[in-house]
């Protein structure tokens, strides 16, 4: 047990409830006041007591063991110091030059005494002996042993060895103790062995290092002996306040109240000694084990266990978490040696009954796999908006984790984007399959199905619940939808089905099929409440696609209704136009050509920023803006500054208006433009843009060009002048117009755009408009149109100057008759005799007005191609309107003759005054009035009421 540590700085008041904690169930109230702390310190009765006694005793053997561990090591250190001083000093005088000479000469001794004697003082070893082959002594310290044999081993020698052995040998002068000597070869100049040397020295005259040391080691020791003396004591006085003076009775019984606990817990405690006795089992243990009473100090072996069991807790192996089956009981094992953590060495086993726990867990681990199984279907399911891929992921995500093989049917109405109704719920059809094997016999995906009211589709759709059908082949209702198919079905192995209705906002739209097969289990009673969340999850997703499909169809039938439907008829250009609308939204763009007066075309390519159906709105309006600004003939420029002025006012309108928060319109601000109006006459285009893409130009001979068209803001900006640039392009050039969808989008930037665009119309000049805008679609547009594209190509043409007369007139009235004469000469020229009359009325009213109203000069011009165009230009900027004359008038019914006789009339100005023009129809059954019809239609205006 281990004591819990508190701190020193406890509270007088808290001493009574420490010690009732620590003496409950004990009779231990008993704690030491603070006057007897040093009583406390010598009583040895005490835990601290003992302790310190302890304590001392084993710094008193730790240093003794220090001292007599260091004595020995300073010994053998001597013993090693003196061997290789032996050593050194036999083979340095048995290789000095001439002792291998005068061991061959006939006095060794006398040669060699003396030198060994020399030898042997300087080096100061004890003994310094040359000896011949036979182990002979000739020199020795004490000449009364010259002569005798050696004592000591000199065969490895004669072998050419040095060996190191205890000297054994006569004792020398002042010499005692243990000597240590090495006999070393002496060999010849052939490598003989011809006599021996062998130096010793005494161990005691190498330990005079052990003598300066042992003071040191002995105060050494003192000292240690003192320090660990005085910490024991702080310790000492440490435990006892931490222990509170508690003799080991005292701390007995503490330990007691533990092993209560041990045999009170819910988990089997076992320790098993290492030679597979055990030791110790708590009651527990021994209920989950159904061990005896006196099982403890019985071998493994012994006790009434199984043979896995016992195998178990007998193994030498640790074990972690190991669930083991005990009977009928599920078991958590846990086995750890007891060995680093002091005691005998063992094992102690922990056992945790997990019989229920594995069935909870089980369920616990089916719910993670589920929830998961949803999350999976919330993040995979829906990343598109389309009904039939996210039916695909429906099944995928199902199948294999919930199901074998999942079927998606979906109401036919739902697959067309349309709103679903109680009277379509039984026509179905098939939408997306997954798991189906080989030769699986299920309704293919597109086919139409009607179920009966009694299968189990009809009746979960009626109920708007899932249903159940665990055992296939008893479901009579289910199989009589179709029995031979069903037969199949069985044979193929599918046995269970869980069928649910996808609903989302309280509609229905369509069924999900859940089908198990094979080896795996049946559904089961939770099955068809987790199927309906899945469905639930899902069937919004197949909503908003379907919403999405629905207002995309709506949105693209909106853009496309208020897009022009054909090219309008007109000569001065051949037109083809492309409009692609985006893949996800219907974005903004629009296109329009407008035949205007004098045998000129406006080119209009515009693009509302947003999507949606309020961008598509957004574009109508634009368009018609358009048109009516068209209709009073203004420069680009000007027309460009009056369509900025109702984009600024569509979005205020759109800002202020309330509840602009909800709508998808908020936002939605500003828009792009680019206005073009070519003349056929001079082959003079005028062209002006607004935050649009400049056109670009594809000459005759196949050059391409980008006319610098000075760039304005987008509409709606406001506070910017528009500018326009004037463009001389020749008989047969293409224009091509288009939007930014054409050059741009999310994976490439508008210059890798117009470099595609620019290949695309590399090689196009005898390409017709048509084929140019084919080629162009075909090499720019990318794979998901992420933009709407609008794309105008438009090929100029020229009107002959046959087919176009001018006259100057003088400034006075009597010059109108020849004018007049002149220009019917010209129209029998032209073929055009049937509207002579007409069109001299015309030019005779229009020119009259000029000359008495307008100001000088006065030009007149007939421009001859599908119509008739009259023209009549001044130098005044006043300009005419039509009114109704009373009878008493004299004049005032020149313009309601043009009105009446032309098909258009209009005004337009110029920089140097204004255009007064009228349109007239040929040869299509319109002819203008004449005679009777003439006369009619001035007397009308004489029919004033009485």
């Amino acid at each position: 047990m281990k004591v819990p540590f508190r701190s020193n700085r406890n509270s007088p008041h808290d001493a009574p409830r420490r010690r009732g904690r620590l003496a409950v169930g004990s009779g231990a109230g008993r704690s030491p006041g603070p006057g007897s702390a040093r009583r406390f310190a010598l009583n040895i009765h005490s835990a601290a007591g003992q302790v310190f006694a302890l304590q001392v005793l084993i710094v008193v053997l730790l240093v003794v063991a220090w001292v007599a561990a260091l004595a020995v090591q300073v010994t053998r250190d001597n013993t090693r110091e003196a061997e290789r001083v032996s050593v050194t000093a036999a083979e340095s005088f048995a290789n000095a030059p001439g002792t291998a000479a005068a061991l061959k000469s006939a006095h060794p001794t006398a040669l060699l005494q003396p030198s060994a004697e020399a030898t042997r003082k300087k080096v100061g070893v004890d003994f310094m002996i040359v000896m011949d082959t036979n182990g002979v002594r000739l020199t020795y310290p004490d000449p009364r042993y010259i002569g005798k044999k050696f004592v000591g081993t000199i065969a490895p020698a004669l072998q050419g060895r040095t060996i190191v052995e205890r000297a054994g040998g006569p004792p020398l002068p002042g010499t005692s103790g243990t000597a240590v000597q090495a006999v070393a070869p002496v060999k010849d100049a052939g490598g003989s062995v011809v006599g021996l040397v062998s130096a010793g020295i005494t161990v005691k005259n190498v330990s005079g290092q052990f003598d300066q040391q042992l003071p040191i080691i002995i105060g050494t020791g003192l000292a240690a002996l003192a320090l660990s003396t005085a910490g024991t004591a702080l310790v000492t006085r440490r435990l006892r306040r931490q222990t509170h003076g508690l003799a080991p009775a005292e701390m007995t019984r503490m330990y007691e109240h533990h092993d209560a606990v041990l045999h009170a817990v819910r988990e089997g405690v076992l320790i098993i000694r290492a030679d597979g006795r055990l030791l110790l089992a708590n009651d527990e243990a021994q209920r989950l084990l159904g061990l005896a009473a006196d099982a403890e100090q019985r071998q493994v072996g012994e006790l009434d266990l199984d043979e896995e069991t016992a195998r178990l807790l007998a193994s030498g192996d640790a074990v972690t978490d190991a669930v083991h089956l005990a009977g009928d009981r599920l078991l958590a094992v846990n086995k750890r040696p007891t060995a680093p953590y002091g005691g005998q060495p063992g094992w102690v086993v922990t056992l945790r009954d997990t019989t229920e726990l594995a069935a909870v867990t089980g369920r616990a681990e089916m719910a993670r796999e589920r929830l998961k199984l949803l999350y999976d279907a919330g993040v995979r399911v829906g990343t598109t908006l389309d009904v039939v891929r996210t039916a695909q992921e429906l099944t995928e995500v199902a199948v294999p984790r919930f199901a074998d093989i999942a079927v998606v049917d979906l109401l036919d109405v739902v697959v067309r984007g349309e709103e679903p109704t109680r009277e379509t719920r039984r026509q179905m059809r098939r939408m997306a399959i997954s798991g189906m094997g080989e030769g699986l016999p299920l309704y293919s995906v597109g086919e139409l199905i009607t179920f009966l009211p009694t299968t189990p589709q009809m009746r979960a759709l009626t109920r708007g619940r899932a249903v159940l059908e665990e055992d296939l082949g008893q479901a009579q209702e289910w199989q009589a939808q179709d029995r031979d198919r069903t037969r199949r079905l069985l044979e193929y192995g599918i046995h269970s089905l869980v069928t649910v209705p996808l609903q989302a906002r309280g509609v229905v739209l369509g069924m999900a099929h859940f089908y198990r097969a094979g080896h795996s289990p049946a559904f089961e009673e939770e099955d068809p409440s987790f199927a309906e969340e899945l469905a639930a999850r899902v069937a919004l997703a197949i909503d908003n696609a379907r919403r999405f499909a629905r207002e995309h169809a709506t949105a693209v039938t909106l853009q496309r209704s208020l897009l022009p439907r054909g090219l309008p008829e007109q000569d001065a250009l051949e037109v083809a136009w492309r409009y692609q609308p985006a893949e996800a939204a219907v974005g903004g763009d629009w296109f329009d050509v407008i035949p205007l007066p004098g045998a000129r075309v406006a080119l209009v390519v515009g693009d509302v920023v947003g999507h949606g159906l309020h961008a598509a709105a957004t574009m109508g309006r634009l368009r018609t803006a358009v048109q009516n600004f068209t209709a009073l003939d203004l420069p680009p420029d000007e027309l460009l500054a009056h369509l900025d002025d109702v984009v600024t006012r569509i979005d205020s309108e759109e800002s202020t208006a309330e509840g602009a928060e909800d709508r998808e319109s908020e936002g939605v601000t500003g828009a792009s433009c680019l206005y073009a109006v070519y003349d056929s006459v001079t082959g003079q285009c005028t062209v002006a843009r607004a935050g649009h893409p400049g056109p670009a130009v594809v000459h005759p001979d196949g050059t391409i060009a980008y006319p610098d068209v000075p760039a304005s803001p987008p509409l709606g900006v406001g506070g910017h002048p528009f500018e326009a640039a004037r463009l001389s392009l020749p008989e047969g050039a293409r224009l091509v117009l288009f939007s930014d969808g054409l050059v741009k989008d999310r994976d490439r930037d508008i210059e890798t755009g117009l470099e595609s665009l620019h290949r695309a119309l590399e090689g196009t000049a005898e390409r017709t408009p048509e084929e140019t805008c084919q080629a162009v679609i075909d090499a720019t547009l990318p794979a998901r149109l992420s933009d709407d594209v609008a794309l105008l190509v438009a090929r100029t043409r020229l009107l002959p100057p046959s087919k176009v007369a001018e006259w100057d007139v003088p400034s006075d009235p009597a010059a109108v008759a020849p004018v007049r004469n002149e220009a019917g000469d010209r129209l029998r020229e032209w073929g055009l005799e049937e509207i002579g009359f007409t069109t001299e009325l015309i030019l005779s009213e229009l020119i009259t007005n000029a000359v008495r109203y307008g100001a000088p000069p006065v030009k007149v011009r007939l421009l001859y191609d599908h119509t008739l165009t009259c023209e009549v230009f001044d130098g005044s900027n006043t300009s005419p309107r039509m009114r109704r004359a009373r009878s008493t008038d004299e004049g005032g019914r020149g313009l309601f003759l043009v009105a009446q006789f032309a098909q258009r009339w209009g005004t337009r100005y110029t920089a140097r005054g204004k255009v007064i023009w009228s349109e007239q129809l040929l040869h299509d059954g319109a002819t203008p009035a004449r005679g009777d019809a003439l006369a009619d239609a001035l007397l009308s205006q004489f029919d004033d009421p009485l």
